[in-house]
């Protein structure tokens, strides 16, 4: 299993929120456009 897969497999059981997957996106461990398909949302600016 991959980065992605991971985030998104604890995000889908409520063990990640918005703010954990945005970490994961600082770290470099995701793209800008898995961040969204994970959250539905765009990144935060601030």
């Amino acid at each position: 299993m991959n980065w992605f897969e991971t985030v998104k497999l604890y995000y889908d059981w409520e063990c990640y929120d918005d703010n954990d997957v945005l970490d994961y996106y600082k770290w470099g461990y995701i793209t800008g456009n898995q961040f969204i398909e994970i959250t539905g949302e765009e990144i935060p600016t601030t």
